[in-house]
C-alpha cells in the first residue's frame, strides 16, 4: 500500500507575527486532512452537517462549532459531508505560545490558559454555552486595526475558553502522541502502565495492585477520577494506537489488530465500527486521501 502523500506547505503565521486571523463566508468546506506546528482555534458557524475529524474523533457538527488544536501532529479537517448551507462562516486564529515550565505562560496568571492550551493537543471541543460567551469577542477579532488589541483580545477569548468546565478533549492520547496526564497520581501509574502493555492482557488484578488498591474499589476510584470505565478506557486506547497504525503504517488490518492488543480480527473490525463509525480500511482510505502538513 503507498504511503500518504504529504504536502509542505508554509504557515501565513510568519516571522515576528503574533496572530494571523482569517474571516472568510464559503460555500463549501474543500481544504483536505492536515495538521500544522502553530496552535489553532476554528470557529464554524451556520455549518449543520459539516463532518469534523480531529485525530480519530469524528463527529458531524450543529450551528456552531468551536475548537482548539495545540499540537503539530494532530491531523484534523472540516468536510462539507450534509451540510447544504451556502453562507458558511469560519474564523480561523493561528497563533503560537511557549508552554514551557519557565515560557511567560507559566506565571500565575496563565495557569488555567497554559492548562486548556496543554489539553488541547488532544483537540478541544467546547460547548454552545461557551461558544455565546465569547461569540462577540470573536465576531469582531477581525475588524481590529491595531495589533496589540486584537491580540489582548484574543487573550480574552482563551481566557474566558480556559473557565470551561464541559470542553471535552476530541482525540484519544494515543493517536494524538500525547502523553497521559491525571489529577491522581494512582491513576497516572495505571494510565502510564496501559500506555506500555496495550498490546497484551490486561488484567484489573495487576491495574489493582499498581494502585494499591483492592480491584472492586480501585474500578470505583478510575471511573470516579476519569468518568468512564476501566474497559472503555483500555479499548479506547488501544483503538486509538490501531487508529495511528492506520494512517502511519502500510500494515495489514489483522497485523494492527493484533499489535494493537484485539485478540480477535472480527472483534477488532466490529468494536472499530461501532466506535468510530466506519471500517479500519475505510477509516484509512480517508486519512490517506492527500494530506497536507503547513
Amino acid at each position: 500500500m503507498d504511503e500518504p502523500r504529504v504536502i509542505h506547505e508554509i504557515t501565513p503565521l510568519m516571522g515576528r507575527d503574533a496572530l494571523y486571523i482569517a474571516d472568510r463566508r464559503k460555500k463549501e468546506f474543500t481544504y483536505p486532512i492536515h495538521n500544522h506546528e502553530v496552535f489553532e482555534l476554528n470557529f464554524v458557524e451556520h455549518a449543520a452537517g459539516v463532518r469534523r475529524i480531529v485525530g480519530d474523533s469524528n463527529e458531524v457538527i450543529g450551528d456552531y462549532d468551536l475548537v482548539l488544536i495545540t499540537s503539530p501532529d494532530l491531523e484534523h479537517v472540516w468536510e462539507q459531508n450534509t451540510c447544504i448551507n451556502e453562507d458558511i462562516r469560519e474564523v480561523t486564529v493561528q497563533f503560537y505560545f511557549d508552554l514551557s515550565d519557565d515560557g511567560f505562560l507559566s506565571r500565575n496568571p496563565f495557569h488555567s490558559m497554559r492548562k486548556m492550551l496543554r489539553e488541547a493537543r488532544r483537540g478541544l471541543a467546547f460547548p454552545l454555552d461557551d461558544i455565546l460567551r465569547v461569540y462577540t469577542l470573536i465576531d469582531t477579532l477581525s475588524t481590529i486595526k491595531d495589533g496589540f488589541y486584537a491580540v489582548t483580545q484574543f487573550l480574552t477569548i482563551l481566557h474566558e475558553l480556559s473557565k470551561s468546565t464541559k470542553a471535552r478533549p476530541l482525540s484519544t492520547s494515543s493517536f494524538a502522541k500525547v502523553e497521559a496526564d491525571s489529577d491522581s497520581r494512582r491513576v497516572l501509574k495505571v494510565k502510564n502502565y496501559i500506555a506500555k502493555n496495550y498490546m497484551d492482557e490486561i488484567r484489573l488484578s495487576t491495574l489493582a495492585d499498581i494502585a494499591g488498591m483492592s480491584p472492586s474499589a480501585f474500578s470505583r476510584f478510575f471511573k470516579l477520577h476519569t468518568g468512564r470505565n476501566l474497559s472503555e478506557y483500555i479499548i479506547e486506547q488501544r483503538l486509538g494506537y490501531a487508529s495511528r497504525m492506520l494512517v502511519d503504517t502500510a500494515k495489514s488490518i489483522a497485523e494492527i489488530s493484533y499489535q494493537s492488543g484485539f485478540n480477535n480480527l472480527s472483534n477488532f473490525n466490529r468494536i472499530f465500527r461501532k466506535r468510530k463509525g466506519c471500517s479500519p480500511s475505510e477509516f484509512r482510505e480517508n486519512y490517506h486521501k492527500k494530506r497536507i502538513i503547513v
